[in-house]
């Protein structure tokens, strides 16, 4: 697979335009100070170069409404850059509420994609024009990095753990999706593409690929297959927490503490049941650690969320 390189790839995305500013902002400040900071050190460095008649007699001077002028100034341009960077952080980081979802896991060395209505697709993704997208991320052996240069968009997938990215991709095309965290020896060779098109064409091209199991639907499979069912369904003898509606909501632990059910508790709750458990009931509850891969337990944890009347918005991200 061969990528071509480009100083400045197309802006594809409705955040790579404020992304390209945020970024020649930072440059156009950072030339000007180095020209400076340059010509300064140049300009003293023949002035009084060896040799030269420039008077070395006088003694130190010192300004001290220049110091604080310049300290000052340095301060001021700090926290403009800062915020303005963690103005744009924290708008990446807010998907709309009627975003379309899609589960994303990186393994070596692939992307594979499942959407809503489980239509599956490997190193290809085709998301609508003007619509915003939700990719949840998940890794199955190690860290890898999904990034599309044309929507200025770089997430990690991290094993353990599920994180977001979103977007509106506003022009149809075919952009480039590279993975940018080495992640072993095929890992230059680990990219695809995302396919744009417009809401019609990606309605019919969604609708060709026919109807397969949701995430949600495979994760309620999932539940009854490995028990699950048997202690936490409503006709269970055993004593077990009631999943329906938990997915962020607060619980009460054991030890007295109180946490939300988000994703990272679902995913602990099913891994590691001894970590955090839930007020009232005993820990008996065995971990599937090793028992299911990570595309299983994107379905379970997507079967769970499933049980409740509304999805808050998401508490995990990337750090």
């Amino acid at each position: 697979m061969s990528f071509a390189i480009h100083f400045a790839p197309p802006e594809a995305s409705s955040v790579a335009g404020r992304v390209d500013v945020l970024f020649y902002g930072v440059l156009a400040f950072s030339t000007a100070l180095t020209l400076l900071l340059t010509g300064l050190v140049v300009y003293y460095a023949v002035k009084y170069r060896a040799g030269t008649s420039a008077d070395r007699t006088g003694a130190r001077g010192r300004s001290l409404p220049l110091e604080i002028g310049w300290t000052g100034a340095s301060l001021v341009v700090a926290f403009i850059i800062f915020a303005w960077g963690a103005e744009l952080y924290v708008y990446r980081d807010q998907p709309p509420a009627d975003a379309l979802e899609i589960a994303g896991l990186g393994k070596q060395w692939m992307w594979t994609f499942r959407h809503a209505g489980g239509q599956r697709e490997i190193n290809e993704l085709h998301v609508p024009a003007g619509k915003a997208v939700v990719v949840s991320l998940a890794s199955q052996d190690v860290i890898h990095s999904f990034y599309v240069p044309a929507f200025r968009l770089k997430q990690d997938a991290v094993p353990g753990r599920t994180t977001h990215l979103w977007f509106i991709a506003d022009k149809p095309g075919r952009y480039h999706l590279f993975c940018a965290e080495y992640c072993g020896t095929q890992h230059s060779e680990m990219g695809g593409w995302v396919t744009v098109m417009p809401p019609e064409q990606f309605a019919q091209w969604l609708a060709a690929q026919g109807q397969d199991e949701s995430l949600a639907e495979g994760g309620a499979r999932l539940f009854r297959a490995l028990g699950c069912s048997g202690c936490h369904g409503p006709s269970s003898k055993v004593r077990a927490p009631d999943l329906a509606g938990v997915y962020g909501k607060p619980v009460a632990l054991s030890d007295r503490q109180t946490v939300v059910a988000d994703e990272a508790y679902l995913r602990d709750s099913i891994l590691q049941p001894a970590k955090q458990i839930a007020a009232g009931y005993d820990p008996i509850m065995p971990s599937f650690d090793g028992l299911i891969d990570e595309s299983e337990l994107q379905m379970l944890v997507a079967y769970l969320k499933s049980l409740s009347a509304s999805s808050p918005g998401r508490s995990e991200t990337s750090q």
